[in-house]
């Protein structure tokens, strides 16, 4: 019988990272702090970066990221994650990286497809992701009826996705969602990045009423609200309120939003008092030790899960979070300090 109590699904990528990339925003039109995916006019920047900079190579992958945080803080065994890959070196270093973390990797494997990889170019403080899915776009449905994923989904306490999966797996996403909600498991969505909000808002929509936590930072906050109609789209507790009483499947259990700000301000509100925000202050890390920012929202939603599913207050959930992305921004990448540092 699996006891595994947090099953995590996402887009498996290898994070390619640069940094001083100043001259790559430029000659690539991105921005300093954003995620996209990558279009026609990006295809050649993953082997200029190979040529022409020092890359570091690490597992990437927003809700592998997370899982990788939650397994961090967990006991062995805790965590689940799955999503597709292909049948390449990339995909053993990302199991690598899995088994360092006591995560537990249980991928759909597409033979002769590439492993999706993550152009990250850091600039400073902030990071540009350009994300080419290959392989994690073609992720079937059909694997989460497999036996072995089968009997994770029944011992889990929670599930976990990542907002860029709506970009191609929205049936997979419903179904986990309904699972959820007829079996009474909590069911977490990060929404990742604001285009997410932006332009998969339908996606998205379909999704919200299976909810019982949502996670965001600033920007995908205010994108949501943005596109939403929302009259102060900058107002984190205001935001928060209406996503958290947003129409919800599951009426037993209250939803409870989590919005993120860097080294501002974490803001709670549950759709059960809407109008009570919490405010949890961030114990901001001096500029010089912060090493970069890549994967720190993926390591705050994993300590924020890894707490849940173990039963912690919301305000202790909120604390590992912040424990975990301030462990992750001194580090190069989505990566957590060894040995281990005993968070919950």
């Amino acid at each position: 019988m699996s006891s595994y109590s947090l099953f995590c699904i996402g887009n498996p990528l290898l994070d390619m990272q640069v940094t001083n990339g100043e001259q790559l925003l430029k000659q690539y039109e991105l921005k300093a702090n954003d995620a996209i995916l990558a279009e026609e006019k990006h295809a050649p920047l993953y082997e200029e970066i190979v040529k022409n900079h020092q890359v570091t190579y690490v597992a990437g992958g927003a809700s592998q990221n997370a899982a990788r945080g939650a397994a961090y803080v967990l006991p062995p065994n805790s965590v689940v994650y799955t999503g597709c890959v292909g049948d390449d070196k990339l995909a053993e270093q990302l199991k690598a990286a899995n088994k360092r973390e006591g995560l537990q990797d249980m991928y759909y494997v597409k033979k002769g497809e590439q492993t999706g990889a993550c152009a990250v170019v850091i600039t400073g403080h902030n990071r540009s992701l350009v994300t080419t899915l290959r392989a994690a776009e073609k992720f079937d449905k059909a694997h989460l009826s497999s036996p072995e994923i089968s009997a994770v989904l029944e011992s889990a306490k929670a599930y976990y996705m990542e907002g860029f999966f709506l970009t191609h797996g929205l049936e997979s996403a419903l179904e986990l969602g309904q699972k959820a909600s007829k079996d009474a498991k909590i069911f977490s969505i990060n929404l990742s990045a604001p285009f997410i909000p932006q332009f998969f808002g339908a996606q998205l929509q379909q999704i919200i009423p299976f909810t019982d936590i949502v996670i965001a930072n600033e920007a995908e906050a205010e994108a949501w609200a943005t596109a939403n109609g929302h009259p102060t789209p900058t107002d984190l507790p205001a935001v928060a309120k209406a996503i958290a009483i947003q129409p919800k499947s599951n009426a037993s259990r209250p939803r409870i939003v989590v919005l993120t700000h860097g080294a501002e301000s974490t803001v709670v509100v549950t759709s059960d008092a809407p109008d009570a925000p919490k405010i949890h202050a961030v114990h901001a890390l001096k500029y010089e030790d912060i090493v970069d920012t890549n994967g720190a929202g993926d390591a705050f939603a994993g300590g924020f899960l890894g707490a849940f599913v173990s039963g912690k207050s919301l305000d202790d959930c909120v604390e590992a979070g912040h424990k975990m992305g301030a462990m992750c921004v001194q580090m190069v990448g989505p990566q957590f300090k060894w040995p281990k540092i005993n968070i919950l």
